[in-house]
């Protein structure tokens, strides 16, 4: 690896968690002996995890990952007479594969060990077997479950690594290869006039695209001429744009195959991305936005082909509506959810296309692995505009929608008038103007700063929001009033006519029942309010029968 190689994956170390099981980082203290039981926790780990590699970092605070250096240097260290990596080697079983990269970062010496997962057989140090366990190095046999996965793992093979037999360099597009190698020098300004040397060959060895002048399957995918699909047969590479009206019928559409890299853009200009207006609070003078983000509109595109399941021989489709655009790849969502991508904020622990994933972001296809959703979501929050959606109720499918349009004011305003609120806050509010039920703990966050009110989970925004948004007449219509003033309108109904049918009390109700509240839902109300009445209040009585009611005081 490069020391720039290098220094790029201590940038991506640092930013995953402290608990992360397949990472250790060390200070300037070593130990031999402890090395080796790293070696061999970090590379079933890795197994458990299905990463490629584990990796031991001297030279980085454990708790903090601040930069603090090494005086260790692996390659000079000798346990007697033998070299260290050769020791670790010897008594490692089965045998593993690691490499000792030993390089300069700001200043301070910097070792990295980084260790091959195991497959199949726990790796063993000196005739034991080790495992992380959150931040800890414990011995395997205290975990059978993790040693019965272990024993039961496959290989973890990258569709997009694998090479195409009988494909070369002239079978990828001209232009395509050009665009590359822009992309690349905006990615890594400072080797542009190196990039320039380099041939074609060289380029996409440094660009990751291709393994030793191998074209790969990501090369044909990214860079290949279209006719240049069949070289990664029976898989599928195509994107389908599609334009609906309102009435959901199919007014234009058109295929893209490869090169990727190109038809991203070509894709992106088919979209109808239309100026939209909206006011801000009390302005006389309308915002004027395009209906869509372009960095998201690539973004969420770009996720689509590094995530895409090619082996589902399946496309990868774009439809426009009027006010969205619907996203769909093959391929299950690999992270638990969306909300752990965003709250974790760090690459995710396994990808389907790794060695895809990184050559999109070599040439500035997507700017890292792992951020770009989280991003997408400020960039909505920013604009005032609903959040994205991911719909991953198919387990081989995800389908993500973005919205070009105000759906709820109230929201925009309340955006617009808050701007301290967490993206955390912003997501949950995003789902109470989209009418979906909160998790109980969402519910909690926020009532707890007081942004919603109602009975779970029929929930809309307070009154002191409604003061800020000026929404005063939909909260009202919104708002519960206090049991007693239902329960006194229908004494005073009995009063003055003697009794009341279960008509009579839905009529006097119904109207002044809140407007969030279903018919069916209303009638549950008015049920309840009677029968505390009756059964805890004892102020009414049934006089007639249960299928038909009628109400007198008692």
């Amino acid at each position: 690896m490069t020391q720039e190689e290098l220094k790029n994956l201590l940038d991506e170390l640092r930013t995953l968690p402290a608990e992360t099981e397949w990472v250790e980082f060390k200070g300037n203290y070593y130990e031999p002996q402890e090395i080796g039981e790293y070696i061999s926790a970090l590379s079933n780990s890795a197994c458990l995890h299905q990463k490629d590699c584990g990796y031991l970092v001297f030279g980085v605070e454990d708790k903090t990952h601040a930069i603090k250096g090494t005086t260790f240097k692996p390659k000079k260290k000798k346990i007697g007479n033998e070299e260290l990596e050769n020791w670790l080697a010897r008594l490692l079983s089965p045998r593993i594969d690691f490499k000792i990269f030993q390089f300069e970062y700001e200043g301070h010496q910097i070792v990295i060990f980084k260790i091959d997962p195991t497959h199949n057989t726990p790796v063993r140090f000196s005739g034991t077997e080790y495992i992380r366990v959150g931040s800890y190095k414990k011995k395997l046999a205290d975990f059978p479950e993790k040693a019965r996965k272990i024993w039961n793992s496959e290989p973890l093979i990258d569709w997009s690594a694998q090479i195409c037999e009988g494909a070369t360099v002239e079978d990828l597009d001209t232009a395509a290869l050009d665009k590359a190698r822009k992309n690349y020098k905006e990615k890594y300004p400072a080797r542009a006039t190196e990039v320039d040397s380099w041939n074609d060959v060289v380029f996409l060895n440094k660009a990751k695209v291709t393994i030793q002048g191998k074209i790969t399957r990501t090369a044909i995918i990214l860079l290949g001429k279209d006719e240049s699909e069949h070289f990664i047969n029976p898989a599928v590479a195509k994107i389908t744009w599609v334009l609906k009206d309102e009435n959901n019928i199919e007014k234009d559409y058109e295929h893209f195959g490869p090169p990727f890299l190109i038809n991203v853009e070509a894709v992106y200009t088919k979209i109808r991305n239309l100026k939209y207006r909206y006011l801000l609070n009390s302005s006389l003078f309308p915002t004027e936005i395009t209906k869509y983000e372009p960095w998201v509109i690539r973004e969420v595109l770009n996720n689509c082909i590094a995530h895409q399941d090619y082996e589902l021989m399946g496309r990868i489709s774009v439809v426009e509506n009027p006010d969205d655009l619907i996203f769909t790849n093959l391929g299950s969502f690999i992270p638990e959810s969306v909300e752990k991508v965003i709250e974790q904020d760090a690459p995710p622990e396994r990808y389907r296309n790794l060695f895809l994933a990184n050559a999109m972001v070599n040439l500035n296809m997507i700017d890292s692995l792992g951020g770009g959703i989280k991003k997408m979501f400020l960039l909505q929050r920013n604009r005032y505009f609903p959040l994205p959606d991911y719909d991953l109720s198919d387990s081989n499918k995800v389908k993500a929608r973005i919205i070009g349009k105000v759906i709820d004011e109230k929201y925009t305003k309340l955006l617009i008038n808050k701007t301290d609120l967490s993206l955390k806050t912003v997501i949950c509010l995003d789902k109470v103007q989209k009418k979906i039920k909160l998790l109980r703990e969402e519910y909690k966050l926020l009532k707890a700063q007081k942004l919603v009110e109602g009975r779970y989970p029929n929930l809309f925004v307070t009154a002191r929001i409604a003061t800020i948004t000026g929404e005063k007449t939909t909260y009202i219509k919104h708002r519960a009033f206090d049991k007693k003033y239902y329960k006194s309108l229908i004494i005073d109904f009995i009063k003055e006519f003697g009794s009341a049918s279960k008509q009579d009390i839905n009529r006097l109700l119904f109207s002044k029942l809140p407007d969030i509240l279903d018919e069916e839902q209303k009638k549950n109300k008015i049920n309840n309010l009677l029968s505390e009445m009756s059964k805890k209040d004892k102020v009414i009585r049934n006089t007639g029968s249960d299928k038909k009611p009628c109400w007198i005081l008692i």
